[in-house]
This record gives structure tokens, C-alpha cells and sequence, in this order.
């Protein structure tokens, strides 16, 4: 496993550059980020990706199933200036209401949208956190991905440092990750994760069904975030 992996410090790190540098411009491409935005992140782990948006003076909500991870968040962004305009939710996003929180006007979610079962069903509730004006951003490894299964949190340098494993029908798959000596966790998790994977043609078949507007779209062969993590120089196939 990745030292990232295991020092989740370093990977906050890592989110919050990525966003700063890239995800932001992008944005703004569409949208001005400006104190008075509301921003909402699902999945939001441990709030790299929101750390950026509160030194920008935006008012963040961040939503994630998993307690021990939004516990970091809270202890990793206490420090931080606008530290009273966020708030954090441990809770599944399906027992969250806009009466609680309220609508957005970005909604993010990176490397989240291939962990969530019937994505179909999660597409048309997110409606529920929408205005007319408001902007989603996604990003996400699309299933063909030579890491799309996200096998690379192995402990077994060799599973997590080769392509298309994920691509093994499942018996085989749970067979070469328990050779590899992987946990029951780990190997439970990356089933989950197959079972979820989602390719670029069945996104796009579902924001057109549930009639989301793409107002632009890029697509990576080496996407930004090799750049934070590896160093790799981002490489872009296509954009509109």
C-alpha cells in the first residue's frame, strides 16, 4: 500500500492542491468562486477538497458515511481560517434533506460517484440539493481506467502496481488478492468497488436521462492528480 494510503494527512494534502490548482479554475470557467457560494461535497473523506473553498470564504457542508474519516476532517481542518463556515455530516447522503441543509450552489464529487450503488437512483436525488444555476462537479476513474477498481490501496506492491486487475471476472479477482495476502476489509471493499465501477458511456447515459446540462467536459489519459501524486504531467484527450 501507498504511503498516501497510510498517512491520510498526506493525502488531504494532496486533494487540497489538486483542487486549489485544478478543480477550482475549472470551475471557474463556468462560475466565479466567491465567498458568498455554497458549496456541498459528498464523499468528502477527511475535507481536503474542501480546504480550498473555505480560505476562498465559502460556506461548505461536507457529507460522508464514514465517522472515523469525517473525525479526521474535523481535526484536520480546525486550524483553518474560515473554520466556522463549515460544517460536516457523518451520515449517509440518503437520510440527508434540504430542509437540513439546504440547496448549493456547487456540488462536488470527486473519485465518489463509482463507490455509490444505482447511481441512477443517487442522480436524481441530488436534485434535491439544486437550484436552477447550481453547478456539479464530477470526477472519477471511468471503469476501463488501468487503476479503475482503484486496486492501487493493495498492501501487495505487485496487485497495487498492476493495470486492469480490476478487469478479472470476480472469482479470480477475489482469488489473486487473497494470494496477495490482501485483508478480508480490503478484498470486500474492492468487490464493492467492481461492483460499482461506472464507465463513461453509462454516466453519460444517465445525466442525459435525468437531464443535467454538461456545460463542459475534459478527459484525461493522465489525469491531474498523477500530477500531485507521481509528478506526471497531465494529458488531455479530449475536451468540450
Amino acid at each position: 500500500m501507498q504511503q498516501r494510503h497510510r498517512d491520510r494527512m498526506i493525502y488531504f494534502q494532496e486533494q487540497s492542491e489538486c483542487t486549489r490548482k485544478y478543480v477550482i479554475p475549472y470551475i471557474e470557467q463556468v462560475l466565479p468562486v466567491t465567498p458568498n457560494l455554497r458549496i456541498l461535497e459528498i464523499g468528502c473523506g477527511e475535507g481536503g477538497n474542501l480546504k480550498p473553498f473555505l480560505e476562498l470564504g465559502c460556506q461548505c457542508v461536507g457529507v460522508d458515511i464514514d465517522v472515523a474519516q469525517l473525525e479526521k476532517a474535523k481535526q484536520y481542518l480546525s486550524d483553518y481560517s474560515h473554520n466556522e463556515k463549515l460544517t460536516l455530516i457523518a451520515r449517509d447522503i440518503y437520510t440527508v434533506t434540504p430542509d437540513e441543509i439546504g440547496k448549493f450552489d456547487i456540488i462536488m464529487l470527486r473519485d465518489v460517484i463509482e463507490h455509490i450503488p444505482n447511481q441512477e437512483q443517487f442522480m436524481h436525488y441530488l436534485k434535491d440539493f439544486m437550484h436552477n444555476d447550481t453547478i456539479v462537479f464530477f470526477g472519477f476513474p471511468v471503469w476501463c481506467n488501468p487503476f479503475g477498481g482503484h486496486h492501487q490501496i493493495c498492501r501487495n506492491k505487485w496487485l497495487s502496481h498492476t493495470p486492469w486487475l480490476h478487469l478479472l471476472p470476480n472469482w479470480l479477482y477475489s482469488k489473486v488478492l487473497q494470494w496477495g495476502g490482501e485483508s478480508d476489509s480490503t478484498i470486500k471493499a474492492l468487490l464493492e468497488i467492481k461492483a460499482t465501477g461506472i464507465s463513461l458511456h453509462r454516466f453519460e447515459q444517465i445525466i442525459h436521462k435525468e437531464q443535467y446540462k454538461v456545460l463542459q467536459h475534459t478527459h484525461y489519459l493522465i489525469n491531474p492528480n498523477y500530477e500531485i501524486k507521481f509528478g506526471l504531467r497531465p494529458c488531455v484527450v479530449d475536451r468540450g
